[in-house]
């Protein structure tokens, strides 16, 4: 019997509450970074990856794709493209094809403050990095992404998209710390009370 094929997760997908595929196996990606996209014309902003040079990693989840029935997560992940990267991803327990998600370049724009990042999406990420990885882990999810002076959107007591599940509150201080960091860090980033906006 053939193999089934898996995707690879680097965002809301490496928190396992959010699907309920199996096969799971923590893996890396070399040649490829994390960025903030904001999909135009879908209304939302999320994570996508790209191709980036050869000493940038990144760290996620594989899982498998029963029967090569990709219709449930195409759906999910409305606006992404599939690319297979069976020759670059490292796994412990070798796969035959392996394949991840990269959101449509036609679409993919920067956020910025009619589109900020949403706390509830990026609460949800860290928390299944924090699971999977550690926080370690945690720390090299935040370094190995790119568009952090966006704007964010403090959704979480009323999440702007519907998802499987909301992440649990005790995430919120590491989620809160982890940004304050990323201002000191970034001169040009506005005051994070002044990019964070409040929801409705």
């Amino acid at each position: 019997m053939a193999q089934a094929p898996h995707f690879f997760g680097y965002g809301s997908l490496v928190n396992r509450g959010t699907h309920c595929y199996g096969d799971i196996q923590r893996a890396s990606l070399p040649g490829w970074r994390r960025v903030w996209r904001h999909a135009t014309g879908l209304g939302y902003v999320a994570l996508s990856a790209e191709p980036a040079a050869p000493e940038n990693v990144i760290e996620g989840l594989v899982a498998s794709v029963p029967q090569a029935d990709w219709t449930a997560l195409d759906c999910r992940e409305m606006g992404y493209d599939r690319h297979d990267i069976s020759r670059q991803c490292r796994v412990e327990v070798p796969l035959s094809k392996i394949e991840i998600y990269q959101m449509r370049p036609d679409l993919a724009a920067v956020p910025g403050p009619d589109h900020p990042i949403p706390l509830s999406y990026l609460d949800i990420v860290v928390e299944g990095y924090l699971e999977q990885f550690g926080r370690n882990g945690v720390a090299r999810f935040f370094r190995t992404t790119d568009g952090w002076d966006a704007p964010f959107l403090d959704d979480r007591a009323a999440p702007i998209k519907a998802r499987r599940r909301q992440a649990d509150p005790s995430i919120y201080p590491l989620v809160d710390a982890w940004l304050e960091k990323i201002q000191q860090r970034t001169p040009h980033m506005e005051p994070r009370e002044k990019s964070l906006t409040r929801a409705n």
